[in-house]
């Protein structure tokens, strides 16, 4: 547990870094463009590179990439009986067989980006239309266009997930979760210093930051795939027996993600119709949403896959689930305050940080009211990341695409049913009750085993004492921004947010909850990149 709580808190600080370079990004995207139709033709033109990095960087490749590497640094470790005299030598030789697999799926993603990027760009009159189906000619043309030049970030973010699948299944966590910083600081630069360079079209320089900031999401990594001791070599055949593994258990996460996106594909396509600045109101929103998400409820996932592959690699069931449990409590520990305190203080924040150059007060009212119903998802979509993580590990990737297909069946239709009245905060309002669904359905299924395990009544304590703190949060929180509500924006943020902390922070001292966070307390020095968890 020390270990595992180890690796979530520099996950957890390495991908905090990039989120706060990701806010400066999202503060100047803010100021320059608003909520206007090139923003919208921006995010549209993105769509299809994100949906990809959904699959590859967060998604199936490096999901399906993590089990098997782990399992063949399993058996190499098992089969290595002889001693070697150098310490880099034996490391090198128990990783020989994982080395050979990664350099042969990287060969093969070689050969086949270039041949995607082309026919992406190519033929992208012909799918962006479907995807903007609201858009008039003008904004359609400039989501085209926009769409050819980032389109090859899907190769360079592709290679970059492959190289975080190898550091993660040796716990390097830190450099691959450090890396998005510089897709951040390309985004930003695209901004500030590339965008007015263009002075008819300033969102053309946007594209091409999100291009430069990929590849220094990928050429970030090398240096720690280096030090870890890996070697590419190119080798294209023979395929590696690991390949077909590989393949197997992506493509029913393929399909899953792919699934998910469709949520993501609709609501763009409604949100087209709804004038200017529909499809901005959704990615405002979802980026807050996404921060304490994608800072605590990815580490913890990140760092569980990797401790689950190893523990059913051993065939140890009873640490299996109670990684699983410790999962659930770390999530809940962090993601329930945060819903709270997002509930509260919604509007505030967005008003703090984006309403200022080009995005208006009306703006930030369209915006806070899509940002109040995501959060409601916030700890079911936490949820979901550690259930389907486990059942990758078990090798039951069926069941996150089932899942998967049920939460986007009812995304779909809530979406048909609350546009018309609510906009684009029913299309928010949707995607909360369909993360809500697929983690009651995911949770269900692992619930058998679950409440088998002897840790079960610590964890409903846990889970309950989290509940209760996160009460006491609110209403403290609530009262301290009632008490200024006349005062500047930034101590209408900033005093009841401390208060919450420091209130929220002091109840987990005085509770049992205080074993766990005290867990986080270890040695930083330790370096834990080649032993097991």
């Amino acid at each position: 547990m020390r270990r595992f709580a180890q690796d979530v808190l520099l996950l957890a600080l390495a991908t905090g870094i990039s989120r706060v370079f990701g806010l400066f990004r999202d503060v100047a995207i803010a100021d320059r463009f608003g909520m206007t139709a090139a923003y919208d033709a921006f995010l549209i033109a993105f769509f299809v590179p994100h949906f990809l990095r959904q699959l590859l960087a967060e998604g199936a490749l490096s999901t399906a990439f993590v089990p098997v590497y782990t399992k063949l640094r399993f058996r190499d470790e098992s089969s290595s009986t002889e001693p070697a005299p150098d310490p880099r030598a034996d490391l090198t030789r128990r990783h020989d067989s994982a080395g050979a697999f990664a350099s042969n799926v990287l060969s093969w993603l070689l050969m086949l980006f270039p041949v995607v990027v082309a026919v992406g760009i190519l033929i992208a009159p012909s799918y962006v239309p479907f995807l903007a189906s609201g858009f008039d000619g003008d904004k359609l043309a400039l989501a085209t266009t926009l769409t050819r030049i980032i389109f090859p970030f899907i190769a360079l973010i592709g290679l970059a997930s492959v190289f975080m699948g190898i550091l993660n299944a040796q716990h390097r966590f830190f450099a691959a979760a450090l890396a998005p910083v510089w897709f951040n600081v390309g985004m930003i630069l695209g901004v500030l210093v590339i965008a007015p360079r263009f002075p008819q079209q300033p969102v053309l320089g946007l594209a091409i930051g999100a291009l430069a900031g990929g590849a220094g999401q990928l050429l970030s990594q090398i240096p720690a795939l280096l030090r870890c001791g890996f070697r590419f070599r190119f080798s294209l055949l023979p395929l590696h027996p690991g390949i077909r593994r590989l393949a197997r258990l992506m493509g029913p996460a393929v399909l899953a993600l792919a699934v998910t996106q469709v949520n993501l594909l609709v609501d763009n396509k409604l949100a087209s119709h709804l004038g200017d600045g529909g499809i901005s109101a959704l990615q405002y929103g979802m980026r807050l949403f996404q921060l304490p998400l994608g800072v605590f409820a990815v580490s913890v996932a990140t760092a569980l896959l990797p401790r689950f592959s190893a523990a059913w690699a051993r065939r140890d069931e009873a640490g299996f689930y109670s990684y699983l449990a410790d999962g659930v409590v770390a999530s809940a520990l962090v993601l329930l305050p945060a819903m709270a305190g997002l509930l509260i203080l919604g509007t505030d924040v967005i008003r703090l940080l984006f309403q200022h150059g080009s995005f208006t007060a009306a703006d930030t009212l369209r915006t806070s009211r899509v940002l109040s119903l995501y959060v409601i998802g916030l700890l079911p979509y936490g949820w979901v990341y550690v259930f389907s993580r486990a059942f990758y590990a078990l090798g039951r990737t069926m069941i996150p695409l089932a899942a998967s297909v049920v939460a986007v069946a009812l995304n779909v239709t809530l979406d048909l049913a609350l546009v018309s009245s609510m906009q684009e905060a029913g299309l928010a309002l949707a995607t909360a009750i369909a993360g809500g669904g697929s983690a009651i359905l995911l949770g269900a299924l692992l619930w058998p085993r679950l409440r088998t395990d002897v840790r079960l009544p610590r964890l409903l304590r846990d889970l309950g004492l989290i509940a209760v703190g996160c009460l006491t949060l609110s209403g403290l929180t609530w009262l301290v921004r009632w008490s200024v509500r006349s005062g500047p924006v930034g101590l209408t943020v900033f005093a009841p947010l401390l208060t919450g902390v420091l209130v929220y922070g002091a109840y987990v001292r005085l509770t049992p909850l205080w074993a766990l966070v005290g867990s986080l307390r270890t040695e930083w020095g330790r370096d834990s990149s080649v032993k097991g968890p």
